[in-house]
């Protein structure tokens, strides 16, 4: 399917071309996941911007725009896992693939980081835990909620002293709570049989939240997105604790248009005329301005062109081993532990080197130790439909191992924030 490089106006269609494990998902998650990482360097290392927000005249920067990519790949993975699920095994599957490699990073961070670091700070154990310790640490975040940031006053105290310039252990945990919303939305569209049957009115959907952002974001050519919205509430909503329905419609809108993808993926072209245009008109708006309102739809066409269109070797990056999700849930919680530690001081490139060497190592154990293991249970009996196939078409029941279209595109990462402003 994939035909050498020469420049041609349609190859075929998304239908026809990303498919299986012939494509470069796998590359553009590692890439997005470690985006997150380099960015958020700069400002939990030495309290600067981050890399892009000059060159965005404030609009976004590279951590938020690898976020935004990441919830449309989301959009199309996870719809396509919708389509063909039972309501039970999508909503299985989802589970296993986010929360047994977050419970952990948790429990990395509460009992392994917090009381290293607190014993660095003040040379001794004594007042560790008790309220807003490792205890309430994991109970208020498990449900993928981060209602509690730091732990035992550990940042509080290490940023009072200049060795941070962030209060959480990880604030990049943030974002899966919109992860796990969009999850939730596709199964509500999943079990009314509007995948299957209505898809016009994903395209509505879409329409609306896109309505939503372009109605303010058109005002002001350098729009900041949710960080710049007002008017839209912010509430709890349990067990997922404080949304900020800003962020849920921006990153909502970047979920919906992968999910418009994959349904209309019979009359989506793979054309390196668009690709090309795709990547001048994300870049351009960028620099010039109305990145919400052009350059992020703009963006999830180039990423789906580029899963497609990159050499063939880029296939094989992340095609069995999918460490993007690990890199992400880590990568912000290392960094934290070497700046405390007082590591950042060696330089930019020395201190992104060791956080990329620990991270990398993190996201290798939490893949081949937690997150691929607990994948091997989602073929688990989970009643006689379930345990049948999918209610759509190509049911994977018996298939064993995770699949490409099993993974989030998650993560990964995580997009702007609005309680950590580092937290993506």
């Amino acid at each position: 399917m994939h035909r050498g490089f020469a420049l041609r106006w349609s190859h075929g269609t998304v239908a026809e071309l990303l498919t299986g494990r012939n494509n470069s998902l796998g590359l553009l998650r590692l890439i997005l996941a470690s985006a997150v990482v380099v960015s958020h360097a700069r400002i939990l290392g030495y309290g600067g911007r981050e890399y892009l927000h000059a060159f965005s005249g404030g609009q976004t920067d590279l951590g938020k725009l690898s976020v935004y990519g990441f919830f449309v790949l989301s959009g199309i993975l996870v719809t396509r896992s919708g389509v063909r699920l039972t309501l039970g095994r999508f909503l299985w599957h989802r589970v296993l693939r986010i929360l047994p490699g977050f419970w952990v990073c948790l429990l990395v961070a509460a009992f392994v980081a917090a009381p290293l670091l607190y014993w660095r700070l003040h040379s001794t154990m004594e007042g560790f835990g008790g309220p807003a310790g490792p205890v309430d640490y994991l109970t208020g975040n498990w449900a993928v909620a981060t209602q509690q940031y730091d732990i035992s006053g550990v940042m509080a105290d290490a940023r009072s002293t200049g060795l941070v310039h962030n209060g959480a252990f990880n604030g990049a945990l943030w974002s899966l709570r919109y992860e796990f919303l969009c999850y939730l939305a596709v199964a509500a569209l999943a079990v009314t049989g509007v995948l299957a049957r209505a898809r016009r009115a994903v395209v509505l959907i879409t329409a609306v939240l896109g309505w939503l952002v372009i109605r303010e974001a058109s005002t002001d050519a350098f729009w900041a997105g949710p960080y710049s919205a007002h008017g839209l509430p912010i509430f709890q909503l349990p067990p997922f604790g404080q949304i900020n329905a800003s962020f849920l419609v921006y990153l909502g809108f970047a979920f919906a248009l992968g999910a418009v993808i994959e349904l209309y993926k019979e009359r989506v072209p793979v054309s390196d005329p668009l690709g090309i245009a795709a990547l001048v008109v994300l870049l351009g708006s960028l620099h010039f301005g109305y990145l919400f309102t052009v350059g992020i739809p703009a963006f999830a066409y180039l990423l789906v062109w580029l899963a497609i269109r990159l050499p063939a070797p880029c296939r094989r990056i992340g095609a069995k081993n999918d460490y993007s999700y690990g890199i992400y849930i880590y990568g912000f919680l290392v960094q934290q532990t070497l700046a405390l530690l007082g590591l950042a001081r060696w330089g930019l490139a020395a201190y992104l080197a060791l956080t990329f060497v620990l991270t990398v190592l993190l996201a290798a154990a939490s893949w081949h130790l937690v997150e691929r293991p607990a994948m091997r249970a989602k073929d688990l009996r989970l009643g006689r439909r379930g345990a049948a196939g999918g209610a759509g078409k190509g049911g994977d029941a018996g298939k064993g191992g995770p699949s490409r279209f099993e993974r989030p595109a998650d993560v990964v990462t995580a997009p702007p924030n609005e309680e950590v402003r580092a937290g993506h």
